[in-house]
C-alpha cells in the first residue's frame, strides 16, 4: 500500500477538484465519502479507481481489491466535503443509464426540476427501498453525483436506473401507454383510494414550483395525500415516501 500525507500531492489536488461539477463531468468520476458508500459501491460493481484510507483503519478495507492509499486526517479533511473528516474517501466512475434501460420498467418515478440535493438523494434511496424500477430526472435537476446527494442516498444511488431526459417529446413517446400520475396538492383523488396499474409513471415536481403545466396536462390521473386541515404540504422526500409506500406495497 502506498502512503500520501501531504495536501500538496498531485493526486490529492485532483481528488479535491471532484468537489466541483465541471471536473466530475469532464472526468466522469465522483467522490465516495465514508465506509458505507465505499462498501456499497464495491458490492454493486461500481468501478472505484482508488480510496484514501485513514491508516489506523486500513484493516476494515480488506474487501477492497483496488488501489488503497494510506493517509491522515489532514488529507481526508482536504478531499472530503463533510464537516468532519471521514475515515475513507474514494474516487469512482459514474454509472450512466440510457433511455433504452427504461424498456422493461413498470413502476417509474419522474422528478421534475428537483434542485435540493438532500431531497434528491433521499428520494433515490426511497425509490430503491420501495421497489421502483427506474427514475427519470426531467428538466433541470440537481447533479445526482454531487457529494451531498451521494451521501443522502446512503449507498442506493446505483441500485436502480436513473435516466436524464430533457426533451418532452422523448418522454411522451416513452410513457404514452402508462398510467401517468400527477401528484398535486389540489387533486380530487385521495391517495388512499388510488389503485396503480401494472405500468405507472408517478410524477413529482419541486417544492417551490410543483409540476409544470406541461406534465400536468400529460398526466391521465392525479392524486393528493390526505392530511389534517391547516397543513399545506409535506417535504418532497417525505411526500414521495408516503406515495410510494402506499402505491407499491403488496
Amino acid at each position: 500500500m502506498e502512503e500520501i500525507t501531504s495536501v500538496n500531492n498531485s493526486l490529492v489536488k485532483d481528488t479535491v477538484k471532484l468537489q466541483q461539477k465541471k471536473y466530475r463531468d469532464s472526468g466522469n468520476k465522483f467522490l465516495l465519502e465514508g465506509y458505507k458508500s465505499v462498501f456499497e459501491a464495491a458490492q454493486a460493481g461500481i468501478e472505484i479507481e482508488y480510496i484514501f484510507v485513514d491508516k489506523e483503519k486500513k484493516d476494515k478495507y480488506s474487501f477492497f481489491e483496488g488501489r488503497i492509499i494510506l493517509t491522515n486526517e489532514t488529507v481526508l479533511s482536504k478531499i472530503s466535503t463533510t464537516d468532519s473528516a471521514p475515515e475513507v474517501v474514494g474516487v469512482a466512475c459514474q454509472r450512466h443509464f440510457q433511455v433504452a434501460d427504461l424498456k422493461n420498467a413498470g413502476n417509474v418515478v419522474l422528478l421534475e426540476n428537483i434542485k435540493d440535493l438532500g431531497n434528491l438523494g433521499t428520494i433515490l434511496r426511497t425509490c430503491a427501498a420501495f421497489g421502483v424500477d427506474a427514475v427519470v430526472l426531467f428538466g433541470d435537476c440537481a447533479d445526482m453525483y454531487n457529494p451531498k446527494c451521494v451521501r443522502s442516498s446512503v449507498g442506493n444511488l446505483w441500485k436502480i436506473p436513473v435516466v436524464e431526459i430533457k426533451d418532452f417529446n422523448v418522454l411522451k413517446e416513452l410513457f404514452l401507454d402508462y398510467q401517468r400520475v400527477a401528484t398535486l396538492p389540489l387533486a380530487n383523488n385521495l391517495l388512499k383510494n388510488f389503485t396503480p396499474q401494472s405500468k405507472v409513471l408517478v410524477m413529482f415536481g419541486s417544492e417551490a414550483d410543483g409540476l409544470s403545466r406541461e406534465l400536468i396536462e400529460f398526466s391521465n390521473e392525479s392524486v393528493k395525500i390526505e392530511m389534517q386541515d391547516g397543513v399545506e404540504s409535506l417535504n418532497l422526500s417525505v411526500a414521495c415516501g408516503v406515495v410510494l409506500y402506499t402505491m407499491m406495497k403488496p
